[in-house]
């Protein structure tokens, strides 16, 4: 088994308020369940040394998928594969609400969304989808208990 990369969570935004102590311990749970799935795939995720999720606002955000993406507006997360997450906490804040989620719940999804991209999983196609939802929900659960 090769050695598990780091994984940093870094608040770059200050209109939402956030436990990143609470984010970052999540993280490093959720990194140890998604490294004991496709344990015969060499993975981005298995290669990398280091993995940085980025907390920012939504006009970074914006910036980010209109110049990689060639997309107006804000998204939820952005992966890349040289292990950076970017998640937008303002989008995170209003899906939230529409799902009747806590923030930390939404933004405990999108860690482990962005943490399944970088170990192959793709969510283009419907199947592929599903999978990854049932996928987010079984990393979720594991790395929430205790």
């Amino acid at each position: 088994m090769g050695k598990c990369p780091r994984i940093s969570v870094r608040n770059r935004q200050r209109k939402v308020p956030l436990n990143v102590a609470e984010l970052q311990e999540f993280a490093a749970k959720a990194l140890q369940n998604c490294l004991q799935l496709q344990k015969e795939k060499q993975t981005d995720l298995r290669k990398l040394g280091e993995i940085s999720v980025w907390l920012i606002s939504d006009r970074r955000m914006s910036k980010l998928h209109r110049q990689f993406l060639r997309q107006r507006g804000p998204t939820d997360v952005l992966t890349f594969q040289h292990g950076e997450i970017f998640i937008s906490v303002e989008t995170a804040r209003r899906h939230a609400r529409v799902f009747a989620n806590s923030l930390m719940r939404e933004l405990q999804l999108y860690i482990v969304h962005g943490l399944l991209h970088l170990h192959g999983f793709d969510d283009r196609m419907p199947a592929d989808a599903r999978r990854m939802k049932r996928m987010q929900e079984r990393i979720l659960s594991r790395a929430l208990s205790r």
